[in-house]
């Protein structure tokens, strides 16, 4: 049946009678994912709820002997129609197999390095045979074809070992189960290397493994411990016997020369004498050098003549290349079945379904046919086209009816995937298959496939085919214009997100679904959609309650810092402090005063510390700036004690004292800050020296007022020279003045040693603004001058300095 369009199928017409049969039901498959139940439905998309309580599976039992046998042949090719085939030889591995042997009984690792055609798979079923029975867990046969991810990888280890046919586990269970696996395995086709095959040794650390790549693999890591094993061609003894194995006779003269010839050239590559030997085969049927044939002689409506003219040997570069000649030796159906698998992209469809795609009721010996010319080789439980035989024959003309192969294995497909006998097993084995006849088919094709094998794909737990059908078909919907299919589409894929974890996606995925259900007035599919939409809201809204955000909160109020009850109080972030009582505050006093203040202030106070430890209490200002602001810190004197006094360890009778000698000393700061700048300004005014000699004064100019930086520039000019207490505000202001802290906490003067004299001329220009012409109208008081006296060699004769009177 064909759910989709609704049509019957002409085998599903008439029942075991004659009779017209009644619809099958629709393949509705429920499964175990995680944390939640999934049920595939074909028609109208996969629901997914929540485990209920009591009805969660156990831990799974891992399989005997007899189900493992029996899981390991479903992973081997198919058995071929006809004859069975015997197993070519192993010719010149004996050495390789033992020590891989070895090291697997040891419990090491193996990377199989060899070109293509080199034999690895022969190989490794040799070794299959004789690690039968050394590890717990048997021997596990997988493909790494196509998987770049161990996350699959996994997934089919965890199937093949434990019975759990319809549990799928999220990755933590996985991660448990799997790391109980004790087996040897033997993984094919590597395509991974680096940190993803580093993840997937880490998983299962109990597994010997013999990973067989070609040299542009990516290498393992440094970290893996892989020991490496290189598999490379044959000798020519050795190729020599591989071809009269292969035809059956002894080879002549002029065959071993070009034999040898080949092997030089093909670097003795087991394949290309497989191939070989099939070009010799074919050779004699065409000469027919059997003895029967030569005996017998042709009838009249025999197409061979009498007299038929000898085939030659292969050239070198025949030989070398033999696709194309092979190909065109072999039966008609055969030839259909090579354009077929080049449509697929180097994928050959299982032999069953070549009758119905080749037309030829005969066809499905074309399979055993190709594999025994060499052109085939087994890749897990499928066959494609081998190394550069894909390349061959397109160039030969069999890839120009690639799109034609495609769109006609698709529309079988459609039909197959969907048929009820048909199990999702047997869908999963032919994974490759349907998305190579994907990939190639058109938007309509494309769509129906698509629909049809999803819920094959989602059913036999093969998850990463699912997601790329889904992938596919949503893509090709949207250029059909299929709407009601993109919704189903992205429908799936929201529920394959969650079963897998991924929250954003599966939102994403379901909202489209919901918003294109909703335009096409699906109440039914809407309310399925904001079902699953709602498990993604409880996990979300589960994940921040498990693991909330990191969030910066200010210090409670009721648990203030731990300080030491004897440390003197932090300075007062308030302006206006209370005065200091006069008896010293008790120590209960300041931590009952400490829950009170805001947490700001009690974290972002930082109190002086001294850094300058001294025997006895400082007493002088100058010994408290330097223990409050120290330039460099210096050790303490005296003896080193025994343990280090910690800090705040002063007895609280000297606390307000300290408090006290503090405040006057940022007093005393102050003052002398504001003292070293008009002391500064000063300076900066006077002009160079000028020789030494009794200063005469002259008739005076009016000069404007010095402006003392930093100031207002109203200020009162310079007191008079007659001015009493003019020389000691000069002699304050000078640059070489120091002053130093009395015992009282006063400032005195001391005058410099060699006092320089200060010569009674102008200002520069540069450091007072030149001053405003005088209105000519005014009259301009003119000073009397007032001759000074000559000043003794130790004294300073001050300038004059004309008052201006209004």
């Amino acid at each position: 049946m064909d759910r989709t369009q609704g049509q019957t199928h002409p085998e599903e017409l008439s029942g075991p009678a004659g009779n017209p049969a009644a619809p099958a039901p629709a393949r509705i498959v429920s499964l175990t994912a995680g944390d939640y139940t999934l049920t595939v439905n074909p028609v109208d998309g996969s629901e997914i709820e929540p485990i209920r309580p009591g009805t969660a599976a156990g831990r799974p039992a891992k399989r005997d002997a007899a189900a493992r046998g029996a899981r390991d042949a479903a992973a081997r090719p198919p058995v071929l129609p006809g004859a069975p085939a015997s197993a070519p030889p192993l010719y010149a591995r004996e050495e390789e197999r033992e020590r891989l042997v070895r090291l697997l009984a040891r419990g090491r690792s193996v990377r199989l390095t060899g070109p293509a055609g080199s034999g690895r798979t022969a190989l490794l079923d040799a070794v299959a045979d004789r690690c039968a029975g050394l590890a717990p867990d048997g021997v596990v046969r997988l493909s790494g074809h196509g998987h770049q991810q161990p996350g699959e990888l996994l997934h089919a280890l965890y199937a093949t070992v434990y019975e759990a046919s319809d549990q799928r586990p999220d990755r933590i269970e996985l991660l448990s189960r799997v790391r109980d696996i004790g087996a040897v395995v033997l993984l094919d086709d590597l395509e991974m290397g680096g940190p993803a095959l580093d993840e997937l040794l880490r998983a299962t650390p109990e597994c010997a493994y013999l990973l067989a790549a070609t040299p542009e693999t990516r290498a393992p890591s440094d970290d893996s411990h892989l020991e490496e094993v290189f598999l490379g061609g044959l000798g020519k003894s050795d190729c020599l016997e591989l071809l009269e194995a292969g035809i059956g006779r002894p080879l002549t003269d002029l065959e071993t020369a070009w034999a040898g010839d080949l092997r030089f050239a093909s670097e003795g590559l087991p394949l290309r004498f497989v191939q070989a030997a099939a070009l010799l085969r074919q050779r004699d049927e065409l000469n027919h050098t059997d003895e029967d044939d030569d005996e017998e002689e042709p009838g009249v409506f025999e197409e061979r003549p009498r007299d038929a003219v000898e085939v030659p040997l292969p050239t070198l570069a025949e030989g070398a290349a033999p696709a194309e000649l092979l190909a065109s030796r072999v039966s008609e159906s055969a030839r259909a079945a090579l354009r077929i698998a080049c449509g697929l992209g180097g994928e050959m469809p299982h032999h069953a379904h070549l009758p119905a795609l080749v037309g030829d009721t005969h066809a499905d010996s074309a399979v055993a046919e190709l594999l025994a010319c060499g052109l085939l080789t087994a890749v897990g439980p499928r066959y494609r086209l081998a190394a550069g035989v894909a390349r061959q024959l397109e160039e030969a003309g069999y890839g120009d009816t690639a799109a034609e192969g495609a769109r006609t294995a698709a529309r079988h497909y459609a039909w197959w995937t969907g048929h009820t006998s048909v199990t999702p097993e047997r869908v999963a084995a032919e994974a490759d298959a349907v998305l190579a006849a994907l990939a190639g088919a058109d938007v309509v094709a494309a769509v129906l496939l698509a629909r049809t094998a999803a819920p094959a794909f989602a059913a036999s737990l093969h998850w990463e085919a699912w997601e790329r059908v889904l992938r596919s078909g949503a893509e090709a919907a949207r250029k059909a214009g299929e709407v009601a299919e993109q919704a189903y589409f992205h429908h799936e894929l929201g529920v394959l997100a969650l079963c897998e974890g991924r929250l954003d996606r599966a939102r994403a995925e379901l909202e489209t679904s919901i918003g294109l259900k909703g335009a096409l007035a699906d109440k039914r599919g809407t309310v399925a959609g904001r079902r699953a939409l709602a498990l993604v809201v409880d996990r979300e809204a589960a994940g921040v309650a498990a693991s909330p955000p990191l969030r910066l909160e200010a210090p409670s109020t009721t648990t203030p810092p731990a300080l030491p009850t004897a440390s003197p109080p932090a300075l007062p972030a308030a302006p206006a402090a209370p005065p200091a009582p006069a008896a010293p505050p008790a120590p209960e006093a300041v931590t009952e005063a400490l829950p009170a203040a805001a947490p700001e202030a009690v974290t972002r106070v930082t109190p002086i510390v001294p850094v300058i430890g001294r025997s006895e209490a400082p007493s002088t200002l100058s010994e408290v700036f330097e223990d409050a602001f120290p330039l460099s810190p210096k050790p303490a004197a005296g003896p080193k004690p025994a343990a280090p006094r910690p800090p705040y360890a002063e007895p609280p009778a000297d606390s307000a004292r300290r408090r006290r000698i503090l405040l006057a000393g940022a007093g005393a700061l102050t003052v002398v800050a504001l003292g070293t700048v008009v002391s500064l300004a000063v300076g900066s005014s006077d002009s160079p020296e000028p020789t030494r000699g009794p200063a005469v004064s002259s008739t005076p100019t009016r000069v404007a007022p010095p402006v003392v930086p930093g100031t207002s520039g109203n200020d009162p000019a310079a007191p008079a020279p007659s001015d009493p207490a003019a020389p000691s505000q000069s002699a304050a202001a000078e640059p070489g003045a120091t002053g130093s802290p009395g015992p009282t906490g006063s400032t005195r003067t001391t005058p410099s040693r060699k006092p320089a004299p200060t010569p009674p001329s102008t200002r520069p220009t540069s450091a007072t603004p030149s001053p405003t012409p005088p209105d000519p109208g005014t009259p301009t008081p003119t000073p009397t001058p007032t001759p000074s006296a000559t000043a003794a060699p130790t004294e300073t004769v001050a300038p004059q300095s004309p008052t201006a009177t209004t």
